[in-house]
């Protein structure tokens, strides 16, 4: 457990953050107000989180050698689209300047039977992904519900070269939750393998992020939560955290992703 104070959860929050905006009408002005978002007086995110046809304006706003990383998502928010489609998008966004890809796997396939669906999306990708570049695989754990068929999920996306095991879009009507996370986090120490672990939707506050952070520090160690092993996929967070580092109230209303 981590036995800290919530200034330091708040701190450590902060680095592990991938602030995002994901929203259907998301604009070239809401990508600015982002970039300068992810940069605070108190440190920076770990990256932003935004859709494809946003990295290289982001990138011409963060510089080529930018501490905050940029992540995009393909295959979103569905998760059906054909495996050449799903690499072209991988592609195009790293050439735009992505380092990170938040790949959505055939969930609905998968959880019909199809394993190798998820596989051979999950293999084409990590091809299309040349290091550095890390990929992120997003399960959709709120629609599968099942534990078995979170875990399967967990160890295929772990086997295929997953950098990160991601619990959900954010578009769903179940995101991020405590029981999905313990299952991920348990199959990650069960690999041997270093996977990051990133909980996403419905993390708003410093008391939610403790929850998984503590989580995280049981079944690994209390030092493995760092930007190369857990990231928060949230854009509601960054508000309490600051709320907590400067000693005021967080804005009322502040959503989620």
């Amino acid at each position: 457990m981590l036995e800290v104070n919530n200034r330091q959860i708040a701190a450590l929050s902060l680095s592990l953050l991938d602030l995002t905006d994901l929203t259907d009408d998301c604009t070239p002005q809401a990508i600015e107000d982002l970039c300068a978002s992810a940069r605070t007086p108190h440190g920076h995110t770990a990256a932003i989180c935004i859709w494809p046809r946003f990295v290289a304006q982001a990138r011409s706003i963060l510089g080529a050698d930018s501490a905050v990383k940029i992540a995009t998502v393909v295959n979103f928010p569905a998760g059906e689209l054909p495996v050449e489609t799903v690499v072209a998008e991988t592609q195009q966004a790293i050439a735009d300047g992505a380092d990170e890809i938040d790949l959505v796997i055939p969930y609905r396939a998968f959880m019909a039977g199809d394993e190798q669906a998820v596989r051979t999306m999950i293999s084409a990708v990590r091809q299309a992904c040349p290091s550095p570049v890390l990929l992120k695989v997003i399960l959709e754990t709120g629609e599968m519900k099942d534990r078995g068929l979170i875990r399967n999920a967990s160890h295929i996306a772990i086997q295929e070269g997953a950098d990160f095991i991601k619990t959900s879009t954010g578009k769903a009507a179940i995101n991020a939750t405590l029981e999905a996370a313990d299952i991920m986090l348990t199959c990650i120490r069960e690999s041997g393998r270093k996977v990051g672990f990133k909980p996403a939707g419905g993390v708003r506050t410093i008391s939610d992020a403790r929850l998984y952070l503590n989580l995280a520090a049981m079944i690994h160690s209390p030092d493995w939560p760092m930007p190369s092993t857990f990231r928060f996929g949230a854009s509601g967070l960054l508000d309490d955290i600051l709320s907590v580092l400067e000693d005021r109230e967080p804005v009322a209303g502040a959503t989620a992703y």
